[in-house]
C-alpha cells in the first residue's frame, strides 16, 4: 500500500516509524513532515496538515491507497469526510464524531445524557454569568476553552481572581479566538491522571494500553499547562481492573451513544482520565492519538500497526488483537525555552547521532527542520521526544536521560522528573 500520514510532529514521527516497518507499506509519505520523519518517509513540506483540499489533491497525485490523519484540527474540520467524498480510504473520525474533541460542551452533554462519570460543569458564552458561577463554586476550579486551543486552553485556577481573569481572557479578550467563544467551567477533580487509548470501527472497540503524561512545564508538576512534557507506559495506577472499568463505564457507552446518533466514531478514542479511590472519571476526550503518549505506545507495540488502522477504518476490529511488550517505555520532551508562550526558532541542535546510540533509545522529532547545510534546527515549541525502552521504568528512564545529556542544545529545556509517579 502507498500510505500518506497527515501531520508533522512527534506523534506523526512515531506513527511513521511504526508504519514504515509494516510489510503492507510499500511507499510512505508524510505531509508536511519534519527533519526526523524524513528518515523514514518522503516528506511533502509544502502541504500543510490543515490544508484539506491540498491533502486530498496530494493523495490523488501520489495515488495513495490509505491516509492516516493524525492531528486534531483537520479531523475536527472534516478532513476524513473530504477523503471519503473523494473515494480515498482514510483513517480518522468524521467531523460529526470528532466533536468529541472539537467541543468540550458536546462531550460533557454526552456524558450527562449517558451517565458517564465526569466532573460537574456548566457552559457559558457571557462573562457576567460565568464570573458569578465561579464565585459561587469556589476554587480551585477549571476553565476550559470549548474548542481546540493546541493543548493550551485549560486553566486550573487556584484563586477566584485567576478564574475570573481566565474567563475574561477567553470570552472577551479573544485569547483563543473562536475556540474560546464559549467556555466550560468544571469542578476541579482530585486524583491521578492517566491516558487510555482504544481503537474503534464505530461498533467494536479494541483497547490499547494506558500511559501517563506530564502536562505542566516544569519539575514537580509546576508551571503552565502544555501539550505534554513527557510520558511513560505502562502506568501503575492503570491496571487491568481499571482498564476494564474505563471500557465499561466510559468508552463503550460513548461508542454506543455516537452510533445511536448516526455518527459512528471510527478511529482512536483517547480518554483523558482522573482516577481516585472511586475509580475513573473522564477529564476529556481527544479524537486522535495523544502526543507524547503515541511515542511510548508505538515503542511498546509489537504487532503491525497498519492492519489495526485498516480494521478501524473499514470495520473488522472484532477479529483483531494486538501484542504489547511487557517492558516500559518513556519519552522526555525537549522544548524551546519560552514554551508554551512565545519562543524563538532556528537554533541548532547537535549531538543527536550520539544520543541515538544509547541502548533502547529512539529519538522522535516534533518541531525540527533541516537547515541548508544539513544541520538540524529547532522549528517549534516542543522539538524533540527522547524516548527509551527498558525492562523497568527505572531502566527506561535512565536510558532516556542519558541520551538527553548527550544532546547539545543550550536553547532547549526539559523536565528532569518524568515518570516520577511510577517511582514513588
Amino acid at each position: 500500500m502507498r500510505i500518506l500520514v497527515v501531520g508533522g510532529g512527534g506523534r506523526e514521527h512515531a506513527l511513521c516509524w511504526a508504519i514504515s516497518g509494516s510489510p503492507l507499506c510499500t511507499k510512505l509519505y508524510c505531509a508536511p513532515g519534519n527533519a526526523g520523519i524524513a528518515q523514514v518517509a518522503e516528506c511533502i513540506d509544502d502541504v500543510g496538515a490543515e490544508d484539506i483540499p491540498g491533502q486530498v489533491a496530494l493523495a490523488r497525485r501520489l495515488k495513495i491507497d490509505f491516509v492516516v490523519i493524525a492531528p486534531d484540527a483537520p479531523l475536527v474540520a472534516g478532513m476524513a469526510d473530504a477523503f471519503a467524498e473523494a473515494g480515498i480510504k482514510a483513517w480518522g473520525p468524521s467531523k460529526a464524531a470528532a466533536r468529541l474533541e472539537g467541543s468540550k460542551s458536546f462531550t460533557k452533554e454526552l456524558c450527562r445524557a449517558n451517565d458517564i462519570p465526569t466532573a460537574a460543569y456548566e457552559r457559558f458564552t457571557e462573562v457576567a454569568p460565568a464570573e458569578a458561577y465561579v464565585r459561587t463554586q469556589g476554587v480551585p476550579i477549571v476553565i476550559k476553552a470549548d474548542g481546540l486551543a493546541a493543548g493550551k486552553g485549560v486553566i486550573i485556577a487556584e484563586t477566584v481572581d485567576q478564574a475570573v481573569e481566565a474567563v475574561r481572557d477567553m470570552l472577551s479578550g479573544n485569547r483563543f479566538g473562536a475556540a474560546g467563544a464559549s467556555v466550560v467551567i468544571e469542578e476541579f477533580m482530585q486524583g491521578e491522571e492517566a491516558s487510555f487509548f482504544a481503537l474503534t470501527d464505530g461498533e467494536h472497540v479494541l483497547p490499547l494500553v494506558g500511559a501517563q503524561d506530564h502536562k505542566r512545564a516544569f519539575d514537580g508538576d509546576t508551571g503552565p499547562n502544555t501539550g505534554g512534557m513527557g510520558a511513560y507506559s505502562p502506568a501503575p495506577i492503570f491496571d487491568a481492573a481499571m482498564q476494564q472499568r474505563t471500557m465499561d463505564e466510559i468508552v463503550l457507552p460513548t461508542v454506543r451513544a455516537l452510533a445511536r446518533a448516526g455518527t459512528p466514531f471510527k478511529g482512536v478514542l483517547y480518554a483523558g482520565l482522573m482516577i481516585d479511590a472511586k475509580g475513573p472519571r473522564l477529564v476529556e476526550y481527544n479524537c486522535r492519538f495523544g502526543d507524547p503518549e503515541t511515542q511510548v505506545l508505538m515503542m511498546r507495540l509489537k504487532s503491525d500497526l497498519v492492519p489495526a488502522l485498516l480494521a478501524s477504518a473499514e470495520g473488522g476490529l472484532k477479529h483483531l488483537d494486538l501484542r504489547w511488550s511487557p517492558d516500559a517505555a518513556i519519552t522526555v520532551i525537549m522544548a524551546t525555552r519560552g514554551y508554551p508562550d512565545s519562543y524563538p526558532k532556528g537554533s541548532e541542535i547537535r549531538g543527536l547521532a550520539e544520543a541515538a546510540k544509547v541502548e533502547g533509545v529512539q529519538i522522535f522529532h516534533a518541531g525540527t527542520k533541516a537547515g541548508p547545510d544539513g544541520k538540524i534546527l529547532a522549528n517549534g515549541g516542543r522539538v524533540l521526544n527522547v524516548s527509551a525502552m527498558g525492562r523497568t521504568v527505572e531502566e527506561a528512564r535512565a536510558r532516556a536521560y542519558r541520551a538527553v545529556d548527550l544532546i547539545d542544545w543550550p536553547e532547549g529545556f526539559y523536565r528532569k522528573d518524568i515518570a516520577w509517579r511510577a517511582l514513588k
